[in-house]
């Protein structure tokens, strides 16, 4: 049983939902990346999405893009995200999940990225841009390395996909709750409670959803839907609107409580 498998089971018994945020690694910079991610756990986070800057990001909005250009004008590179990583996994015990396009983890080796995550203590790995149909080898390799290979679905994903979607899924199922790139709403699509339902015909996977949520109002729509909700462009501007300052961490820690509700 994996981390992610754990911490869903763990919030079931607890009769709630999960909390999902997600930061940029080396954003503003690796060391305030650190302590963002101390803050999270302490705030409540029950997972933490870390995103590997790549130069490319086609399905991010401009407020993530940003995040990764300021991480990358720092120097980032993924070995030493996956170094910071394992710095953290001595003192962080909520589940990391690994999200990135597949262009930089191709050009780091994927045999090798598996190896190398799973000795920093990496629990899932997102690959936003890998099609379900090409996944069988890469999913295949982390199965043998015990690591949650975790998918997309979308509005527009047929039912014939969302099957393999549920196949070569495990830890929890990402919804998407509308097409487009990652940003802040003022909404939430109609579209999600359809896809959820959609999802729960083929897998009994905890299902995350993400993609514009932002608010309380929005966190709170979703767990009534699913198992957990993804925060990240929301996260990531109030990052941005902290710059430079003393208690950025702890601001990001004061925003996702009162995301949860807290404050």
């Amino acid at each position: 049983m994996t981390r992610i498998t754990e911490k869903f089971r763990q919030i079931k018994d607890e009769g709630r939902k999960a909390l999902i945020p997600f930061v940029t690694l080396g954003d503003p910079n690796l060391e305030e990346t650190g302590r963002i991610i101390v803050e999270l756990e302490k705030a409540g986070a029950d997972l933490i999405e870390l995103g590997v800057p790549f130069s490319d990001p086609l399905a991010d909005g401009p407020i993530i893009q940003r995040a990764q250009e300021r991480a990358l004008r720092e120097g980032f590179t993924l070995d030493k995200g996956l170094a910071l990583i394992a710095e953290l996994r001595q003192k962080v015990k909520v589940p990391l999940v690994l999200f990135s396009y597949y262009n930089p983890l191709f050009a780091f080796g994927f045999k090798h990225l598996v190896q190398e995550i799973k000795r920093c203590g990496v629990d899932g790995l997102l690959i936003t841009d890998l099609s379900v149909e090409e996944a069988e080898e890469p999913v295949k390799l982390l199965r043998l390395a015990e690591i949650d290979s975790i998918f997309l679905a979308a509005p527009t994903s047929t039912e014939e996909r969302i099957k393999m979607i549920a196949d070569y899924s495990s830890g929890f199922i990402y919804a998407v709750s509308r097409m487009g790139v990652t940003g802040t709403r003022k909404s939430i699509s109609l579209e999600v409670e359809s896809l959820v339902k959609r999802i729960r015909c083929h897998s009994k996977l905890p299902i995350a959803v993400g993609f514009g949520i932002s608010a309380p109002g929005h966190v709170k729509q979703i767990w009534n839907q699913s198992e957990g909700a993804v925060v990240g462009s929301a996260i990531v501007q109030c990052i941005e609107e902290n710059l430079g300052k003393s208690d950025l961490a702890k601001q990001v820690g004061n925003f996702t409580r009162w995301l949860k509700g807290e404050s």
